[in-house]
């Protein structure tokens, strides 16, 4: 890979007699990893592909995942850089902690804390930039979360209307991108020697809005995906120096994880605390990661928590609905209609009407004329729910997600919308007719499954 001069000499400098093998290590191949989610049905497919573990992280794997297979589709994984998995494993959430991410699209690292929250507490995952809040939206609706509200708001906006709310916030900061050179080598035709310092300056404003958020004794683990030290162990130094109640906390390094450098910033030793990810000691890609515990203090601002917000006919349609699904419960969630569209809204999310929302909990599905039609969404969220499922094959599941009409073997029970499950795992909802499944899977997801695109 040809690297820009001036990135070449500075490191020289840094790394000294490490400096050859780091650069030869951007020649070596890109790894590809996966998650699995603990919260679905481990299928066959897999199984197979669980040979290669990521020694930091228990759910993840070695290995490249297609995107039409069934068990991406389902939520049952996500494809990550494996390195970039030690940020949601040092971040890991306690049950029924509330979590923001403060900037999340296109979603791995929030998908990696849903899989800690196990549908508990409250998520609130943040993308500032609208061009890539759909992707986010798509991703965490795909790996079925009920606990999540997505926003599209600037830090400042979120400190204003959730000041010390959050057990935990994850900045995994927008960066120079050095250690994704590998991966992207856009990120090296951008570069410029000024362009870590100009960074350096967002990631201090968009840390001093996350410090107002925190709530005593709350955890707040800050990320990048470079090597510059003026976005890593410097940033670290200002924060400790401007936020005293700050104080780092130990990592445990595995695997070629390394300490942090003091002496690439002020040479407080407790910099060292946070860790280094360099892809000629381990495989993977570049990152740093450090985890401060905040013994300062904030003032929470008082807020109405959310309500119920459905008119008479909604509520008797949307229980008709649960009498029909053998009155299935959904716990901790409010209720609110948006138009024809109704909503479950975590019960832990306060009203904020200041905040541009993106997507305000959970979709439920939407009323129709004298009925109420289920959302794909529901459907991928209801592992854990006692709703009525209907098995279907894999060849059933490719017409399935194609669009098409399809038959079961035997007569359904009873009739009405059931999801669909391929090897335990929820994909849909489908209207059930005797033998005859009419398709809801969603249209604009619609493709063509064959062996080759459709296996994990």
């Amino acid at each position: 890979m040809q690297l820009p001069a001036e990135f070449i000499t500075k490191y020289e400098q840094l790394l000294g007699a490490e400096a050859p093998a780091f650069f030869a290590a951007f020649d070596e191949p890109v790894e590809k990893g996966f998650r699995v989610n603990p919260t679905k049905a481990v299928t066959p497919a897999m199984t197979a592909k669980m040979t290669a573990e990521v020694p930091y992280s228990p759910i993840g794997y070695y290995g490249k995942v297609n995107g039409n297979s069934l068990e991406h589709l389902a939520g049952a994984v996500y494809s990550q850089e494996p390195s970039a998995m030690t940020v949601g494993e040092f971040a890991k959430p306690e049950l029924n902690e509330r979590v923001l991410d403060l900037c999340a699209a296109p979603g791995g690292k929030t998908t990696h804390l849903l899989s800690y929250l196990r549908q508990t507490g409250l998520l609130v995952t943040n993308e500032i930039n609208p061009k890539r809040v759909t992707a986010l939206g798509d991703n965490v609706e795909r790996y079925g979360a009920r606990n999540t509200v997505i926003t599209n708001a600037t830090p400042d906006a979120l400190a204003k209307e959730l000041p010390g709310f959050f057990d935990r916030i994850l900045v995994d900061a927008p960066c120079s991108g050095e250690g994704m050179f590998r991966k992207d080598h856009d990120a090296v035709n951008y570069w410029t020697p000024d362009y870590p310092a100009a960074c350096a300056d967002r990631q201090r404003d968009i840390l001093a809005a996350a410090v107002k958020m925190l709530k005593p004794g709350g955890h707040l683990i800050y990320s990048t995906c470079t090597f510059a030290p003026e976005e890593d162990e410097q940033m670290m130094a200002w924060l400790l120096k401007t936020y005293p109640e700050f104080e780092l906390e130990p990592l445990v390094k595995t695997a070629g994880i390394v300490d942090a450098k003091p002496e690439w910033a002020d040479g407080n030793p407790e910099l060292a605390k946070a860790a280094r990810l360099f892809p000629h000691l381990m495989r993977g890609e570049g990152h740093f990661i450090a985890k401060l515990v905040y013994h300062g203090t904030t003032v929470a601002k008082d807020k109405k928590t959310v309500r119920d917000e459905l008119t008479a006919t909604q509520r008797q349609l949307w229980q008709g609905f649960l009498e029909q699904q053998g009155n299935v419960t959904l716990s901790d969630l409010a209720l609110q209609a948006r138009g024809d569209q109704l909503y479950g809204v975590p019960e832990l999310m306060p009203v904020t009407r200041k905040l541009k929302i993106f997507r305000t909990g959970i979709l439920l599905g939407t009323f129709k004329k004298n009925r109420f039609e289920p959302s794909y969404a529901l459907a991928l969220a209801s592992d854990d729910l006692t709703m009525p499922k209907v098995a279907i094959t894999h060849d059933q599941w490719a017409k399935y997600v194609h669009g098409e009409t399809f038959q079961l073997a035997d007569e359904a029970a009873e009739n009405g919308f059931r999801i669909l499950t391929c090897d335990e795992l929820p994909v849909g909802f489908g209207k059930v007719v005797g033998k005859t499944v009419k398709n809801f899977f969603p249209k604009g997801l619609r493709f063509l499954a064959t062996d080759e695109n459709a296996s994990l």
